[in-house]
This record gives C-alpha cells, structure tokens and sequence, in this order.
C-alpha cells in the first residue's frame, strides 16, 4: 500500500516535470500528454517490454495514464507554481525515483529473473522515462551527464535485493530502501556528485 501511493504521487510528480519540458517546446496539450505521459509511466512501459511482461502496467492499470494526462495538463495552468516550488518536486522526484526502482526490482523477482537483471529491470524503470522525455523535446538527456540517477536506481536495487536475500520484513525492506534511495538522490543534488565523466578532446585528425 505504502509503495503504490508513493508510486501514484512519483508518476504525478514525474508527469508534471514533463509537462514543464513540453511547454519549453511550444507544445500543444497532445503533446503537453504525450511528453508528461512518457515521463512518469515510460520507464515501466520499455521495462515490461524488455521482460516480455505483458500486459502493459498503464493498460492493466488505464488509471495511470489518467493521472499522468491530467497532471500534464494542470501544469499548464500551474507552471507558474510548479516553478516556484521546484524544491518540493525534486523531493518527489528523489522519493519517485526510490519507487520506481523498487517497483522495477519487484517485477524482475516476480518473473523470476536472477539478481543481475533485476537491477537492470529496476534502472530501466527508474531512469527512462527522463530519457524519453529528453529525446521527445530534442535535448541532451539529463540523467546521463548530471547527479547521480542511474546509479541512485542501482543502490536501491541492490539494498533492496539484500535484505530480501538475509529474508528481512518485507515493509522494512521497502522502507528501508526508499529512505536511502531519497537520501542518495538528495545528498548527490545537494553535493553535486557525479560519476567520472568522458571527455573526449580531439585537438586534430591524423591523415
């Protein structure tokens, strides 16, 4: 229960951060939908896909997509406030991102898939939804080269898998690995952490 009414307020919390990169687009509501849409349930959508879990959640579930359409487009009439309180939405989304990752884990154990593809299910869950908001309003996806996300989705993933492993109760489990999970996220975009980065300088070509 617990996990579901956190999952509701993350995809409502990731939708409307859509909607926002939507309206940096000049987009129309189709579009404002669509984009807050394949934020908040995008990354359980290409996680059942990649698992061959059918049906989808969304389509099992159609309520979502109601929420994450209607977060869209109360956002046009509310970006004002939403920018003004960006604060309380990173909140949600750290919250959110703890969620979805868990959620991810769960789906991976209940197909019965090893350790190693549960955190796979877990990452896709909790980070390709900002992907796909990127690649739809054409900008360089954010959760490849700022605070850590990927790797906040991993450490939940994998929290969460050892302390099913050592059978410890299944609400402090959750508990437990949403706490750190928000804790991460808020620390890295608090200190700024960051993973190595690449940077890869070609001063001439060789002929």
């Amino acid at each position: 229960m617990l996990l579901s009414i956190i999952y509701i307020i993350g995809i409502t919390a990731e939708a409307m951060t859509g909607a926002l990169s939507a309206g940096r687009r000049n987009m129309d509501w189709f579009g404002v939908m669509l984009v807050a849409s394949a934020t908040a349930i995008g990354g359980g959508s290409v996680r059942d896909i990649l698992l061959g879990n059918y049906p989808l959640s969304w389509v099992q579930h159609p309520e979502y997509l109601l929420i994450t359409c209607v977060a869209g487009v109360l956002t046009t009439w509310l970006a004002k406030w939403v920018v003004k309180f960006k604060g309380v939405f990173i909140r949600l989304d750290a919250l959110g991102l703890a969620a979805f990752s868990i959620i991810g884990c769960q789906k991976g154990i209940n197909m019965g898939l090893p350790p190693s593809i549960c955190v796979v299910a877990a990452i896709v869950t909790g980070v390709f939804g900002g992907l796909l908001r990127d690649l739809i309003c054409r900008q360089t996806p954010l959760v490849l080269h700022q605070e850590l996300y990927a790797a906040v989705a991993f450490i939940v993933a994998c929290l969460y898998l050892t302390l099913q492993h050592f059978a410890i109760d299944e609400n402090i489990t959750i508990i437990t690995s949403l706490v750190v999970g928000y804790l991460v996220r808020m620390a890295s975009v608090r200190f700024k952490w960051r993973l190595p980065i690449f940077e890869l300088k070609v001063e001439g070509s060789v002929h």
